[in-house]
């Protein structure tokens, strides 16, 4: 279903009828992403007495009981929650609805070379680190800008290079990943996102003492605080462990961020992208 948004300048044409889904799924048969060396997601047949939730072993219906990590199982949408004492359920801070959304493709940089270019984290990268950098981010964000309808995205999906499907059953703990640089996070805070998509299983380094940087920067927490009250952005989301397949072109989207109503600081969720084309 194509339908018109916008006005004048900004005026574009959205087929509601064929998003792309960045979702990568919990998966319940041993495939997916793995992480922190958490355990693989589980479920179970229900034993009750005089019941078992299985139609193969003999039941009138399937009734399952699930296990999952949801920051380690697949894609999966945090808020400040995420750092604090104090809880927050993502859900309720996911916006309802269709948001303005831009998507880059960037290619990490050693942490040597970001570096040369004043560019790092904290705490300081190891040699063998990669990093999204703020002038990787702001070069291919100009070439999306230069063709955008217009400057209003509040949301940015980011695709690292090179992007093989095999990102979709990982091994992190064999495999460092990516992650952004303290001046990238600054810059997206600066340029106005405040809902961040990435398919790295995290914005920070997997292992970095505890430090979250670029989370808290994002949220706008202060280094080592622990209060929610404390942060300046409590109402933005990260959404890690995503995928974007190639199919999916940098530049202008609706993004529609669907997710369950289920609480905790992080649930699985489902972004989809929905093409912005000129009328």
């Amino acid at each position: 279903m194509k339908v018109r948004v916008g006005a004048g300048a900004a005026e574009a044409v959205v087929d509601l009828a064929c998003p792309v889904s960045l979702a990568i799924a919990v998966d319940f048969t041993g495939g997916g992403p793995r992480l922190f060396g958490a355990p693989p997601p589980a479920a179970r047949a229900l034993a009750v007495d005089g019941f078992t939730g299985s139609v193969s072993a003999g039941a009138s219906c399937n009734c399952s009981t699930y296990a999952f990590t949801p920051h380690c199982d697949g894609t999966h949408t945090e808020c400040a929650a995420h750092l604090t004492e104090e809880a927050l359920d993502a859900y309720r801070v996911v916006p309802p609805g269709l948001l303005r959304a831009q998507l880059v493709s960037v290619t990490p940089e050693s942490a040597a070379t970001a570096a040369a270019a004043s560019e790092g984290s904290d705490p300081v990268p190891r040699a063998g680190d990669r990093l999204v950098t703020r002038r990787a981010l702001a070069a291919g964000l100009a070439e999306v800008d230069a063709h955008a309808l217009d400057a209003a995205a509040r949301a940015l999906v980011i695709r690292t290079l090179p992007n093989p499907a095999a990102k979709r059953a990982r091994d992190y703990g064999a495999e460092l990943a990516p992650y952004l640089s303290r001046e990238a996070a600054g810059w997206l805070v600066e340029r106005g996102i405040e809902h961040l998509i990435v398919d790295l299983p995290s914005i920070d380094r997997i292992q970095d003492e505890g430090r979250l940087t670029c989370h808290r920067i994002f949220f706008g927490l202060p280094p080592a605080a622990r209060s929610l009250g404390l942060a300046t952005r409590a109402h933005c989301t990260v959404t890690e462990l995503a995928f974007v397949p190639d199919e999916a072109l940098d530049g202008d989207y609706l993004l529609e961020l669907q997710v369950p109503a289920l609480g905790g600081d992080a649930v699985p969720s489902r972004p989809l992208l929905y093409r912005l084309a000129p009328p």
